[in-house]
C-alpha cells in the first residue's frame, strides 16, 4: 500500500510501439548538448521543476512512469518495471498466471511478460538478462533524463556476475 492507504496503481501497457522507441533512443544519448541542457535545467529558477513535471506527465501517460529517477525503459522493452505492483526490477514474480496474468491484478498482463514480448520482437532479449540494481529511493521524483544526461545513472544494471555491464542506457544490442 502507498501512503494514506491507497493501493499501488495497476500495471500499464506501453502506448508506443517498441520499434519506434528503439529508433528514438539513440537520438537521446548523452552528448555535449544534452549535458549542457541538463546543467542549465538544474540551474536557478523553476526550469528543473517544470521539466520534471513535463517528463512525469508524458512518461506517465506513455509508460505508467512512477518517476523513480532511474529509468530502465531501454533495457526492458520499454515496459516500465516500476509498474509491477510489487515493483520487481529483475523479472516476474512466482505468481504469474499460466495465461500471463499479473498475480495482483489478474485482469492485466504481467509487466515482465510484456517486456519479454516487446524485447523479443526486436532482438533485445539479452537486455532482459542484465541485473537491475535496487532503486535508490532518494531519486524518486527526479528527472531520469537529467540524471541520464549527467551520467548519474551509469551502471544501473550489471551482468549476472555483478560486474558493471554497461554505461548509461545503452542496451546490449547497441553495444555489439
Amino acid at each position: 500500500m502507498l501512503p494514506r492507504g491507497r493501493p499501488w496503481p495497476p500495471p500499464v501497457r506501453p502506448r508506443l510501439p517498441a520499434w519506434l522507441l528503439y529508433r528514438i533512443q539513440p537520438l537521446l544519448a548523452p552528448n555535449a548538448f544534452y549535458r549542457r541542457l541538463a546543467g542549465w535545467l538544474e540551474g536557478p529558477g523553476k526550469r528543473y521543476r517544470i521539466f520534471a513535471a513535463t517528463e512525469k506527465t508524458i512518461k506517465s501517460e506513455l509508460f505508467g512512469c512512477r518517476m523513480c529517477g532511474q529509468c530502465t525503459l531501454p533495457v526492458t522493452g520499454y515496459a516500465c518495471p516500476m509498474t509491477c505492483p510489487k515493483q520487481l526490477r529483475n523479472g516476474p514474480c512466482g505468481g504469474v498466471g499460466s495465461d500471463g496474468s499479473c498475480e495482483v491484478y489478474p485482469g492485466l498482463r504481467c509487466v515482465w511478460l510484456v517486456a519479454w514480448e516487446r524485447a523479443e520482437g526486436h532482438g533485445r532479449v539479452a537486455d532482459l538478462h542484465l541485473l537491475q540494481r535496487p532503486v535508490d529511493h532518494r531519486d524518486w521524483g527526479q528527472s531520469s533524463w537529467v540524471n541520464y544526461w549527467q551520467g548519474r545513472d551509469d551502471e544501473l544494471w550489471t551482468a549476472a556476475d555483478g560486474v558493471p555491464a554497461i554505461r548509461g542506457r545503452t542496451s546490449v544490442a547497441e553495444r555489439q
